[in-house]
């Protein structure tokens, strides 16, 4: 046989299969793009002299990770279509004589050329963009643009061998497939499919009650320490649920209303109804992988953008002061001592302070109890939703920082709760009961507390010797792992950053000279750690983004393509029994809407039954503002919604330039 036979036999079955090849090959070119472009960002050395360069560089390479094992499951996934489409193609090949060696060689040829096309291409799109997202991470964080063009030897070695490796294992499962099948088998998976699926009821019920249970976790947890861990065991329950009720629950729906004469014997609903209870079952996991996919986008664009948006907030409320001092000193004579040197040190270098508080507490962990709060070192797992940090301050303290002029009887206190309301009129600790004279509606700023990842009470007592017996008590309960006082200073200045930076230096030298027990922390110093870790994060979910959105536009055209050819026949056959080409459009279109715009509806529920839960985790991460989160997923979605109807304009006319032959 002719040595150039196979390859050009190849490079035939792919211009003749080109609808469904193109497709696949720009999906591979993109994917190649974006893992090299996010990989070769993680070694770029520019990043080392930005802002936050070991937080970016890290999320950088992580997302590297995420994208090569994203690519190898999507893209095994995405072959699979082509192999069904094929697998007719090659079953007469075989009938006609071809050997099943001879298939595979022919196979191996088409998939050298879609691995060259998509690393050759990949590689040269990447390139051209790299310099691109490097300008755009170097704008949002607020570097200097540096100059020059960075190619990374290492992300082309990385990429050619990875995307290497999997379109060879691709292509030894496609071999697998046909190898293990004779040609009969071949020619009816092709059609696979024809049969009335049958109503799994048990497993319906089994997918609505996942989704129930996914759902209520999310929405019934309140303490943003658990919410962590019910995030995780609700989006496997989530997604388990949405793939059984998309295979099994939608078939039992479909059943029900063809059970219902009144509704189900009606020319429209007749053809529409009957027509989905096939589609479900050929496209059932794809619509479940649709929806999964919109999901995860919606979450990931939606949280990393309003983090970025709210980047000010969430530095504000980590570091409500430009310059805090924490003070661990053992006597109050050594922090004023210590209050006092960095008050000079404010004079000596002339840095302007507009505003100041300081005030000395008391925190430590405890487990709610209804009105109760137990302080012991045991704990589990099961008290992980009740744990809650107790922060005590003496009144005069209070009133001096606030600028009030409250005050307090015996056994009285005032109290603030930063996350969950305290809904009980009195706090009982060790062996004391408390009454809340009043609850606060703000209290003293202290990132560190702020945050924690539990919920805090502020408590207000009425003098330093409840103080100090709180802490012995505390002491005898937890013993080496109690706490001490601590003192808090915090001012604010109207210097620029660059006198800020200098001032944090000579701050943390004194500190050091002095041997003073304590530390010292800077906004305009905590920025760069801040735009690093949010920048990066942001870039890597609109990267991921991208390739989810891709994603998703691949199985939408996959489904529309082989659901073209599955109606084909049928689109005749229905108008020879009498109905208008009108009445079959309308009918198809009737079909094709309800299945196409499902798994956003579903994809919107999961959303917004996950906002609560999200908007708790996203409190961990100190952004507090719900109502930006609110905005960001409700205008992502709406620009998701409005790509998805674009996306179906398009897929839609391939479908019905199909069944129009």
């Amino acid at each position: 046989m002719n040595k150039r036979f196979f390859p050009k036999l190849a490079a035939g079955n792919i211009r003749k299969n080109s609808k469904t090849y193109l497709p696949y090959i720009l999906t591979c070119v993109i994917t190649v793009a974006v893992f090299y472009i996010v990989k070769s960002l993680s070694l770029n050395p520019g990043l080392e002299r930005m802002v936050g360069d070991e937080t970016l560089i890290f999320t950088m390479s992580f997302g590297s990770w995420v994208t090569g094992l994203f690519a190898l499951i999507f893209l095994f996934y995405t072959n699979s279509f082509l192999i069904k489409r094929r697998k007719q193609e090659f079953a007469v090949f075989n009938i006609l004589g071809m050997e099943k060696r001879h298939l595979a060689k022919t196979m191996a040829w088409e998939a050298l050329y879609v691995a060259l096309i998509s690393l050759a291409g990949g590689l040269l799109l990447g390139l051209a963009l790299d310099k691109i997202m490097f300008l755009a991470i170097s704008k949002v964080i607020g570097a200097e643009i540096s100059l020059g063009f960075f190619v990374s030897e290492k992300a082309i070695y990385t990429t050619v061998f990875l995307f290497a490796g999997i379109f060879l294992l691709i292509f030894l499962n496609a071999v697998r497939q046909i190898h293990m099948a004779n040609p009969v088998d071949l020619l009816r998976e092709g059609r696979a499919g024809d049969r009335e699926p049958k109503a799994k009821w048990l497993t319906a019920i089994l997918g609505l009650l996942c989704v129930a249970a996914g759902y209520y976790l999310a929405l019934t947890v309140e303490n943003p320490v658990a919410s962590i861990t019910v995030f995780f065991g609700a989006v496997i329950l989530v997604i388990a649920g949405t793939y059984l009720l998309f295979t099994a629950g939608s078939i039992a729906l479909l059943k029900l209303l063809r059970k219902n004469k009144g509704y189900y014997y009606k020319p429209r609903h007749f053809t529409s109804v009957s027509g989905l209870i096939y589609r479900m079952k050929q496209n059932a996991v794809g619509l479940a992988n649709i929806c999964v996919l919109s999901t995860i986008v919606l979450v990931m664009i939606s949280t990393t953008s309003s983090m970025m948006l709210g980047l000010e907030d969430i530095l504000h409320t980590r570091y409500p002061y430009d310059f805090v001092l924490y003070s661990d000193e053992s006597s109050a004579e050594r922090t004023r001592d210590m209050v006092e040197k960095v008050q000079n040190l404010q004079t000596e270098t002339g840095l302007s302070v507009t505003d100041e508080i300081q005030y000395t507490y008391l925190a430590f962990a405890a487990v709610e109890d209804g009105d109760s709060f137990q302080v012991t070192r045991s704990g589990s797992l099961m008290v992980l939703d009740s744990i809650r940090n107790l922060i005590f301050v003496p009144l005069d303290d209070y009133n001096a920082a606030m600028g009030t002029e409250e005050t307090l009887e015996e056994g009285e206190i005032l109290l603030y709760s930063n996350r969950s309301a305290f809904r009980y009129p009195s706090l009982k600790v060790f062996d004391k009961e408390y009454r809340i004279k009043k609850t606060l509606d703000e209290f003293l700023g202290n990132g560190i507390i702020a945050a924690n990842a539990s919920d805090s009470q502020f408590i207000v007592v009425r003098d330093m010797e409840e103080m100090e017996d709180l802490r012995k008590k505390q002491k005898e309960a937890l013993a080496d792992i109690a706490n001490d006082f601590r003192h808090f200073y915090g001012f604010d200045t109207d210097a620029g950053e660059e006198e800020q930076t200098a001032f944090y230096q000579d701050l943390t030298s004194l500190l050091e000279e002095n041997e003073f027990q304590g530390s010292a922390e800077s906004k305009t110093d905590a920025r760069a750690g801040f735009v690093g870790l949010y920048g990066g994060l942001f870039f890597l979910g609109i990267f991921l983004g991208i390739l989810f959105i891709m994603a998703t536009v691949l199985i939408i055209y996959y489904k529309q393509i082989s659901e073209g050819y599955d109606d084909k026949e049928r689109f005749e056959i229905m108008q020879k029994v009498g109905m208008s080409r009108q009445e079959v459009r309308a009918t198809i279109r009737s079909q094709i809407l309800t299945v196409f715009f499902l798994p956003l509806v579903l994809a919107g529920c999961h959303v917004a039954a996950a906002f609560p839960l999200l908007c708790r985790i996203l409190a961990l991460l100190n952004l507090t503002n719900t109502g930006l989160y609110l905005a960001c997923a409700i205008v992502c979605f709406l620009v998701f919604t409005a790509m998805y109807v674009f996306i179906y304009l398009l897929t839609a006319r391939t479908y019905y330039r199909i069944v129009r032959r």
